[in-house]
């Protein structure tokens, strides 16, 4: 993400907003409050349209004048409201999803109390798949099958082949295969994982141990 992020207030009057697009070639900025919260995305088209409802409404003959500078919205009242955002720990794969479905070029990223803390752009997203197979298969092999997993490389293979990961071998328990297939969809790079894991033993049967509750008095 980018941590020096554009803003612009919610009071920003109308031109305010469309100059700042322009100096920064952007389609669209955070309007933030006076703790940098974000209360909502204020686009091109959110001013365009907002334009055009103004142009609908202006009086006719025979109406009163529109007050000076009454015509001319601000950020607050042309933005998208509430914000679509992300968290810094959501993965490429889910703000990428978020961006499509909403039809977005860039999230705002904020922390759990809702401030900006920078933003994502599709063109950030992108530069993440080009990672080599060889960094992925390195990752995947020695953070997640070695470290996270605690399983031996010789067990379980990884394979990636233009970003989509094959995992094949044994693990010691069923619950560990999707687990497995988890952790490594997580990893930067990853187009696709095909999880061939077959396992020893199944445990999604076996009841877990009652943990023994304070002794009564």
């Amino acid at each position: 993400m980018t941590s020096d992020v554009v803003t612009v207030p919610s009071d920003a009057p109308f031109k305010d907003v469309i100059t700042t697009l322009a100096d920064h070639a952007i389609s669209g900025v955070p309007v933030v409050d006076g703790e940098r919260r974000v209360i909502g995305v204020v686009t091109e088209a959110d001013l365009l349209r907002r334009a055009a409802a103004d142009r609908d409404v202006r009086p006719g003959p025979g109406h009163h004048p529109v007050p000076e500078g009454s015509e001319a919205p601000t950020a607050g009242e042309a933005m998208s409201s509430p914000a679509v955002t992300t968290s810094a720990d959501t993965t490429v794969t889910e703000a990428a999803r978020s961006m499509s479905r909403h039809g977005f070029k860039r999230l705002p990223v904020v922390d759990p109390d809702g401030r900006l803390v920078g933003i994502v752009s599709r063109a950030d997203l992108l530069t993440v798949f080009l990672r080599t197979d060889a960094q992925i298969h390195n990752e995947v092999t020695h953070e997640i099958v070695i470290q996270s997993l605690w399983l031996d490389p010789a067990e379980v293979e990884v394979d990636v082949r233009d970003g989509v990961v094959t995992l094949r071998g044994r693990v010691p328990l069923a619950s560990l295969v999707p687990i497995a297939e988890r952790l490594t969809a997580s990893v930067y790079g990853v187009v696709q994982v095909v999880n061939e894991l077959d396992y020893d033993e199944d445990d999604s049967a076996h009841p877990h141990p009652r943990r023994a509750g304070p002794a009564a008095l």
